[in-house]
């Protein structure tokens, strides 16, 4: 298993280090998408289902269908309070286990440079919607606008690079916006979403970003003990923390939404 696939594996985990993000972006997502209530959704890549829980909440749809490739995730999903409206399922976003237009939208959110090919999932998610129906996406800017951004700067700062993932291009708006015309989707439109990312203090801030595998983390767990301290020191110094040490910085995503033609 990748470092990229491990990363979705603990729902528990995945929620302190990234899910209470998603939901924050999530909102600014759906009001920007501006949906009318009671519509069928499908939550593509619905993980631990942060922002399943979220769009129930402020949609008021009439059906949700959330998929994702790790049981554990679905699992987690299930034990949310507000996702029994939605429908979970294990399965591939490049072959969805759908009819042709079986929903009014469709949305991936921080998923998409997880994707091995992005244009199939998306011609999916573009046979699976409606004539007419919404498609969106937002994802994490992967050049320095990620809640962890932090960590990764540093650990550069020691001389430690740590790789982004290999479909980090496909985060760029260019690239979505190109991802969304090359599916003949139409009404096009982008925008970058900041947010205020915010821990009680360093150790919240530290734990949440480290308790979690992933490319980052992996890194910090095979350094000596001493260099891990000399990086503690170092982000204790970088990162903008108030009088009553609460750590507090911006993160930004990059979103996309479309049509399906009539």
């Amino acid at each position: 298993m990748s470092d990229e696939q491990s990363f979705f594996t603990d729902g528990a985990a995945y929620e302190r280090l990234m899910g209470r993000w998603t939901v924050r972006v999530g909102e600014v997502f759906l009001n920007w998408l501006a949906l009318p209530r009671g519509l069928r959704w499908l939550d593509v890549g619905c993980g631990n289902g942060a922002f399943t829980e979220l769009l129930i909440a402020r949609t008021a749809p009439a059906a949700v269908e959330g998929l994702d490739p790790s049981a554990s995730q679905i699992a987690y999903a299930k034990t949310r309070p507000g996702t029994r409206l939605a429908h979970f399922r294990e399965g591939d976003a490049q072959a969805l286990p759908f009819g042709n237009a079986s929903f009014d939208a469709a949305v991936m959110a921080l998923v998409i440079i997880f994707v091995p090919d992005p244009v199939k999932a998306l011609a999916e998610m573009a046979r699976v919607v409606r004539p007419g129906g919404a498609i969106g996406a937002y994802m994490w800017d992967m050049t320095g606008g990620t809640p962890m951004e932090p960590v990764r700067a540093g650990l550069h700062a020691l001389g430690i690079d740590v790789p982004l993932p290999p479909g980090a291009q496909a985060a760029e708006l260019d690239a979505m916006r190109s991802l969304w015309k090359g599916a003949g989707l139409t009404g096009i439109e982008t925008r970058t979403i900041e947010i205020e990312v915010a821990y009680r203090d360093f150790e919240d801030f530290w734990l949440s970003n480290t308790a979690l595998p992933n490319p980052a983390t992996k890194r910090i767990q095979a350094m000596p003990p001493a260099e891990v301290e000399q990086l503690r020191a170092l982000l204790r110094t970088r990162v903008p923390m108030d009088a009553q040490g609460r750590v507090a910085y911006s993160a930004r995503a990059n979103a996309v939404k479309g049509r399906v033609p009539k």
